[in-house]
């Protein structure tokens, strides 16, 4: 098989972590040889971001500068660990990528769209996932459970509204790619999510070996 980009995303609180190691282990079951990454993040520069974009005493950060440092994490993302993990044949599965920035700093903050993607083609440089797993569930029991598990961080600070905006702009991005995506109920309990998830993954299995 040659290398593949498989995504998770969801608000806060849709369990991507649990279902980032259930993927994982499918891979590794198969053979597969994986990469796991996060965005913002993933490499050491792209730390050092994650820990502005999420420092809860930044809270004036402007819309503009949090959109940017997401694409310099991104962009250091896919020349240090995507682009050569793919070039190698192995496979990438990371929390989050970039969807999450048309959901968060598109819908989200507001930034126009044709902005978003023109970065994207910048900084992403052609690579797009080939599967993502959108884990869906109501704003209300995503940011109840976000707030049982820490303390929260900057992005984790917003309202509500915030966050149904988030969750409108991911579903229409879903709906608009339907060939990509896979929506996956995360208010379900957790056996119902992961018989989802494992579905999903193992019909991209079998399509990608066809």
């Amino acid at each position: 098989m040659t290398g593949k980009l498989l995504t998770l995303e969801g608000g806060e609180g849709a369990g991507k972590s649990t279902v980032l190691e259930a993927v994982r282990g499918m891979l590794v079951e198969r053979g597969i040889d994986v990469v796991v990454t996060r965005e913002p993040g993933g490499t050491r520069a792209g730390e050092a971001i994650r820990a502005l974009l999420l420092d809860p005493h930044l809270r004036g950060m402007h819309a503009e500068t949090e959109l940017l440092l997401m694409f310099a994490s991104r962009a250091q993302l896919v020349r240090e660990v995507v682009r050569p993990a793919l070039a190698a044949g192995r496979w990438v599965l990371s929390d989050r990528f970039t969807d999450a920035s048309f959901a968060y700093q598109g819908g989200g903050r507001g930034q126009p769209a044709e902005r978003i993607a023109e970065l994207e083609r910048w900084a992403a440089d052609g690579i797009a996932p080939d599967l993502t797993l959108l884990l869906d569930l109501p704003v209300a029991d995503g940011l109840k459970r976000a707030g049982a598990r820490s303390a929260a961080d900057r992005i984790e600070m917003e309202n509500a509204e915030f966050f149904e905006r988030v969750r409108a702009a991911y579903r229409a991005r879903a709906a608009q790619q339907a060939g990509r995506f896979r929506v996956i109920d995360a208010g379900q309990p957790l056996d119902g999510v992961l018989a989802q998830v494992r579905e999903a993954v193992a019909g991209f299995l079998a399509r990608s070996a066809a």
